[in-house]
């Protein structure tokens, strides 16, 4: 919509610059002057999507990554077997004590992912409602299962009954 910040970033481009670095360079150029600042994502956006013809190919030739399609980096690949749990029991079939909350020992988990490939698993017992928070230096199922096992054993074995995993 600002023919004058296309042209700007169409040049910067041309000099092969990171659209995350134009995106910078312009804030620092630009400070608090809105209409003349786009972020990186708007970049590589009107790159992939909106743009069209000669300008487009001329334009995404000097990316660092030539790319017909290109994916943000939060974008995960959906298919059928992603994050499946080899040989899982459905929730369904989780005893009728966890179910109701009776009895003590059922817990439930989930892996929260933070920033700088920071993770932590959280359990919390359904009865009680007891949260126990275990950090885990990688996401993969190796790591997390270790721990979680390692955590559990720190625990007397009628108070660690199932886990019901998100």
């Amino acid at each position: 919509e600002n023919p004058a910040l296309a042209s700007i970033v169409a040049d910067k481009l041309r000099l092969e610059w990171a659209p995350e670095q134009i995106a910078g360079w312009l804030k620092h150029t630009y400070p608090g002057v809105k209409d003349q600042q786009v972020s990186h994502e708007t970049i590589y956006r009107s790159l992939y999507i909106q743009a069209r013809g000669a300008l487009k190919k001329e334009l995404v030739e000097h990316l660092r990554r030539t790319r017909v399609m290109r994916r943000s980096r939060h974008h995960t690949q959906k298919t059928e077997d992603h994050g499946r749990i080899v040989d899982a029991v459905s929730i369904s079939e989780r005893p009728a004590t966890a179910e109701d909350r009776a009895v003590p020992g059922h817990w439930e988990g989930d892996l929260l992912c933070g920033s700088h490939n920071s993770q932590i698993v959280t359990l919390v017992e359904r009865q009680t409602r007891y949260v126990m928070l275990v950090k885990v230096a990688r996401k993969d199922t190796e790591t997390v299962v270790n721990a979680l096992i390692q955590h559990a054993m720190k625990l007397p074995q009628e108070l660690y009954k199932s886990l019901t995993w998100d």
